[in-house]
């Protein structure tokens, strides 16, 4: 038992635990819906990165390598200044969705190099041009841009040629809980002399100006090496070494600036004004503020560096610096402790440095999220009100909508808000070190300030509605057997029976609003799949009608199984149970056969001709299209699998006798159940879409190199659209879609990623799982060829252990030493400074591996960590 696992059970709450600090400060508060009080729901041109600096906040605060406590009250971030930028570096810089080529992005190199779950040790880098930013040029460049070519990023600027770079790591450690120890360190790897500004922020979050009559808390200066805060919000003390100067202003709005109008006074750009550019009276001589600011500068040689030490407490300290070192170094130590023991099964270096960072991406995107829905379509007393229209716009049906809770987010820069489905995939990861956080997201997304009445899950804030696929069921499962095996085999069944009872009511949600015939075929929507389709599937489509969608029904298929599987789990505590999962079996086989096209008035997803499921349109005056795009879609069908072995049948005598009558009644589904005999055990089920025969035809499609099969995983599109498009003829005009390996050249869904060939860890993740189920119920004795065509022959094991090699070797060392997530970035290859700072990308080069996308969405694709862990050891 090390001191962070530890820490991890004893899981105090409240501002006595560990938790109560983290690094829970947004990226980009700017550019939000939450910030968006626009006629026409334009939040990027409404909150501008323009006005970041100068305008307040209503629902959080960003910063960088930032910390907060959990109701993000009091705010410890960095900033810094080169000397020639145009602005302090308060926060990241990036593109809007309409300013980048592909969509919204973030245009800085910064890297999570380390975190422990408990957030006693965190570490961060950012690396910092000694040039002036380019933040002119970016937006320029790529403007002119189009979806055709590679966005211009800011290694391509010249801003970092010859190293003239700061290397500025932050670590955080905590003492005790509440008592956060901040180190800051600069390294100059540039060939001559450079001026550096070090000036740490203490924010305390503007909420006074929305509450009228509330108290507004006060930081005031306690000599020359402390900052007091007034009424203590759970720390009370900022200490500081005595060699900096302290600056203060307020965190309220400069509207001089921005508007022309108002008085002058302390305004939150105040800093950036008086360092910047040296403006009289811009911070407050009184030492007095809402905002406060720890100022150092100096000159670093070839070389050298920089240090700065900060200690935020709960309690005076009358030596706050003698125990500092050696409290960061313990904790350091601990965390070195955790990995080791949590990775003592992995022989690889590497894969152990690439595994805990994905960890580290995990923890340092966790964000404190705050929105209640009815107050901002509502309005604020004393601000001006909403435009009206905003009462029947932008999530307005989501009124129960109330959120002021710590969430793992896909990326804090360019995803700031929670989205469901990639919430999910999260928890598998978490689980691995921090089961009851893993837990709490997932009751936490189905909580009634959450989930709808009617059992609907929040997709996102740009649209609340729309419909994210239901894997929040397997999310649920796979957490509960992770954390049972962690704990010698005690499962939590007070999580899962909570969870399980509300993901009930969002199964019937679906059922009842996305079934459009009542037939168990389902629409659903994008389901997060963007622009895999030749239509916006969440939009009136242009031909009219619907789309039966592979995927939808698929989805459907293994949330039926999902909570089948959980029911016969709480069934064997409490046979109320087996009903419940009895149902869920009956509906799972009658998606089955819709699928199948047993029933005469459906029209099948499978397509016979082709060995390959896809999406049929449904036209008015009762005509039905294939739409014949090899993607994802079809793929997804193999996510339906699940065994009954013949142990728990005997346990669960009332789900067993419904089971037998079910299939003796009904032959017309008993077909779609594979059995299999084990001598001496009884008799296993598979239940799946697939059977023998269709899966392994389907496996040829996937495991075929010129389609799906990449050397870095599983395509979301088939190759063979780059050479033969799919082309669909709509009122004289031709909608094609085509293989694109990496970046968007469509605009649908906003042109920031791109599902019609990259690769995506989620689908792999759950394809690799499946097949590991398949191969539960096969054995060994059943083999594919893999690669199709190679004459090697596996078995679905060793495909699932194949696929889970290729997308590992994204992020591992090749025998060049090289990295293929940073195919596009040769540079950084051997650069000693750069080579072990991995980026965690949104999605992949389906041909290269290079990273694409969002360059920090640690969020899925943090399911790395769990394919790197040997699987004996788990």
């Amino acid at each position: 038992m090390n001191s962070e696992r530890e820490r991890l059970l004893a899981n105090v709450p409240g501002h006595d635990g560990w938790k109560h600090w983290g690094p829970y400060l947004s990226e980009r508060q700017w550019g939000t819906v939450r910030e968006d009080y626009s006629a026409g729901g334009t939040a990027w041109e409404y909150f501008p990165h323009d006005h970041a600096r100068s305008r307040a906040y209503r629902w959080g605060e960003d910063g960088i390598a930032g910390v907060s406590d959990t109701g993000q009250l009091v705010c410890l971030s960095l900033a810094l200044w080169n000397g020639a930028d145009p602005i302090l570096k308060e926060r990241l810089f990036g593109l809007t969705n309409g300013e980048g080529n592909h969509g919204e992005d973030v245009k800085e190199h910064y890297f999570y190099l380390d975190a422990t779950p408990t957030h006693s040790y965190l570490k961060m880098l950012y690396k910092y041009p000694q040039r002036a930013y380019p933040y002119v040029d970016l937006v320029a460049e790529n403007a002119r841009r189009g979806t055709d070519v590679p966005e211009y990023e800011i290694l391509d600027t010249g801003v970092f040629a010859e190293n003239r770079y700061f290397d500025v790591f932050v670590e955080y450690a905590q003492g005790e809980p509440g008592d956060i120890l901040m180190k800051i360190t600069a390294w100059n790897r540039g060939p001559e002399a450079a001026t550096l500004h070090l000036v740490p922020q203490l924010v305390l979050r503007n909420t006074w100006s929305w509450e009228p009559g509330s108290v507004k808390p006060l930081l005031r200066a306690l000599g020359d090496s402390a900052i007091g805060i007034e009424p203590n919000l759970s720390v009370s003390r900022l200490y500081f070494e005595s060699d900096c100067e302290t600056l203060f202003t307020e965190n309220e709005t400069n509207s001089l600036r921005l508007w022309n109008y108002g008085d002058p006074g302390y305004f939150k750009d105040g800093f950036h004004e008086h360092i910047v550019d040296a403006q009289a009276g811009s911070v407050n001589p009184a030492k007095t503020g809402t905002k406060a600011a720890v100022w150092r500068r100096g000159s670093l040689a070839p070389g050298g560096k920089m240090e700065m030490r900060l200690r935020l407490t709960r309690r005076p300290h009358d030596a706050p610096f003698e125990d500092f070192d050696a409290a960061l170094s313990r904790r350091r130590s601990e965390a070195d402790d955790f990995y080791a023991d949590l990775q003592k099964h992995m022989a690889c270096a590497d894969e152990r440095t690439v595994q805990r960072q994905a960890f580290a991406g995990m923890i340092w995107n966790k964000q404190f999220y705050h929105l209640d829905v009815y107050r901002w379509l509502k309005g604020d007393p004393g601000q001006p009100p909403p435009p009206p229209g905003r009462r029947h716009g932008r999530n307005s049906e989501w009124k129960n909508l109330n959120n002021a809770d710590i969430v793992s987010m896909p990326d804090k820069w360019e995803y700031p808000w929670y989205a469901a489905w990639d919430l999910a995939f999260h928890c598998i990861p978490f689980a691995m070190i921090d089961a009851e956080f893993a837990k709490h997201q997932l009751v936490l997304l189905t909580r009634e300030w959450y989930m709808r009445p009617n059992g609907q899950l929040p997709a996102y804030e740009w649209a609340f509605s729309d419909v994210n696929p239901p894997v929040h069921g397997w999310a649920a499962w796979r957490v509960y057997q992770i954390d049972r095996k962690q704990n010698a085999g005690k499962g939590d069944l007070e999580f899962l029976e909570r969870v399980f009872h509300k993901l009930m009511l969002n199964f019937t949600w679906w059922v009842n609003q996305k079934d459009n015939t009542g037939r168990n075929v389902f629409q659903g929507g994008f389901l997060g799949l963007d622009n895999i389709g030749v239509f916006d599937r969440s939009a009136q489509l242009p031909t009219g009608g619907y789309i039966n969608q592979s995927d939808g029904t698929s989805w459907m298929a293994m949330y039926a199984l999902n909570l089948m599987r959980i029911a016969l789990e709480l069934a064997e505590h409490n046979h109320v149970y087996e009903d419940i999962a009895s149902k869920f079996f009956e509906h799972f086989l009658n998606i089955a056969g819709a699928m199948s096209s047993i029933y005469s008035d459906n029209v099948g997803l499978w397509d016979e001709q082709d060995k390959f499921y896809y999406d049929v349109l449904n036209l008015p005056d009762n005509v039905r299209v294939k739409l014949r795009i090899r993607s994802m879609v079809g793929l997804i069908p193999l996510f339906a699998v699940e065994t009954l072995e013949p142990e728990l049948l005997d346990k669960l005598p009332g789900f067993h006798k419904r089971l037998e009558w079910l299939l003796a009644h009904r032959p017309d589904l008993a077909r779609l159940v594979s059995y299999w005999q084990s001598p001496g055990r009884g008799e296993r089920r598979l239940l799946s879409l697939l059977r023998g025969h269709r899966m392994k035809k389907l496996l040829a499609r996937m495991l075929d190199e010129s389609e799906f099969l990449s050397a870095y995983g599983v395509r979301s599109m088939s190759r063979a659209h780059l050479e033969r498009p799919y082309v669909l003829r709509v009122d004289g005009a031709d909608l094609t879609v085509r293989y694109k390996p990496a970046e968007s050249d469509s605009r649908q869904f906003g042109g920031n990623s791109n599902w019609r060939g990259p690769i995506w860890f989620p689908v792999n993740f759950l394809i690799i799982e499946s097949l590991q189920k398949f191969h539960h119920y096969y054995g060994d004795d059943f083999k594919v060829e893999c690669p199709t065509g190679s004459g090697q022959y596996f078995t679905i094991e060793q495909v699932a252990t194949e696929l889970s090699r290729r997308l590992s070797r994204i992020f591992l060392k090749d025998a060049d030493g090289n990295r293929p997530v940073l195919r596009h970035e040769p540079q950084l290859q051997a650069d000693p400074h750069y080579q072990d700072c991995i980026p965690f990308y949104e999605f992949f080069d389906g041909d290269s591996g290079r990273g694409a996308g969002a360059s920090h969405q640690t969020g899925w694709t943090g399911l790395i960590a769990k394919l790197l862990m040997p699987r004996a050891s788990e």
